[in-house]
């Protein structure tokens, strides 16, 4: 969740025939939206309402956008990615990754990727989900939006509006390219939790101090009226990104959100950095995969 001041925004070219079919699909109608009805009659024909797909549980190949914490940052060493630990293509044994859970250990390398960045915000997921649409995986996982809470200033972090309009590109960018992938999406953790968990950890304190989330974590043990003020502010604003993030995803068919399973999970000392207090550590990435897998591998979708 460390901001690097990174900005991308792009969308790469989608395949041409691809667009043709969906196209041709779509004008392909036996009557027609506006053709007559039968002989002797008034009526038009109208069309059969689009079934609802079914949910592949067991998707053969996976993608995933994302920050830090999708990278593994500070779970293996101090103020390093370690995708190996991450909790949805990893390959460590400890956190046994949705795409081990998913695939296999043997598949999972060669059929799961990661275009997650650390810093990344909403902004940065178009172009990541471009790259990924690539890949053309069957399930593609999205965990985003801390970075934009975590600001220098609350008045910096990304407007509701503006997180909306880029997770929308983000959605319609894979779905130009992908109309069959399926997607999970991740709520934003409570990073009010993980300031209260971290805060007494002296160590991570002061790595807190090189500039992780200093829109919560600035002045870590300050508990007068501007702190307070200051850090429902940015909890506030993660409870808005993650109904805007599951808004979009329920007008998608294809499209699961967690039902905010990520942000009420109750991290623990165990489940965090031991180097920042903050990111998850091996075992929090593992409680993210378990999360997930239960989610993309449920009947029916959260409530």
């Amino acid at each position: 969740m460390r901001d690097r001041g990174h900005r991308s925004r792009g969308v790469a070219a989608v395949a041409a025939a691809a667009v043709l079919a969906v196209a041709a699909l779509a004008g392909c109608d036996a009557t027609g939206g506006d053709s007559p009805g039968p002989t002797g009659t008034s009526a038009r024909a109208k069309p059969s309402p689009r079934p609802t797909p079914a949910w592949d549980r067991s998707p053969r190949s996976l993608a995933a956008v994302g920050d830090s914490i999708t990278r593994g940052f500070d779970a293996c060493s101090v103020l390093s990615d370690c995708p190996e630990a991450s909790w949805a293509t990893g390959t460590d044994a400890q956190v046994n990754s949705l795409a081990v859970r998913l695939l296999g250990a043997a598949r999972a390398p060669a059929s799961s990727w990661n275009y997650a960045a650390t810093g990344a915000r909403m902004a940065d997921v178009p172009a990541q989900m471009a790259r990924a649409a690539l890949r053309e995986p069957e399930l593609v996982t999205v965990m985003v939006g801390a970075n934009d809470a975590c600001r220098r200033t609350t008045t910096a972090m990304t407007p509701v509006a503006d997180f909306r309009e880029q997770f929308q590109d983000a959605m319609d960018t894979l779905r130009d390219a992908l109309p069959r992938t399926q997607v999970y999406v991740s709520s934003v953790p409570d990073l009010k939790r993980l300031w209260s968990q971290g805060r007494t950890n002296r160590l991570g304190k002061e790595i807190w101090k090189l500039g992780i989330c200093p829109s919560m974590l600035a002045d870590a043990d300050a508990v007068d009226a501007a702190a307070v003020l200051r850090r429902d502010t940015v909890r506030d604003r993660v409870v808005a990104y993650n109904k805007v993030l599951e808004e979009v995803c329920a007008r998608d068919r294809r499209c699961r959100f967690d039902g905010g399973a990520v942000f009420e999970f109750r991290f623990g000392e165990r489940q965090l950095s031991p180097w920042d207090w903050f990111h998850p550590s091996k075992n929090g990435q593992a409680r993210l995969a378990e999360l997930a897998y239960g989610v993309v591998t449920a009947r029916r979708p959260p409530s």
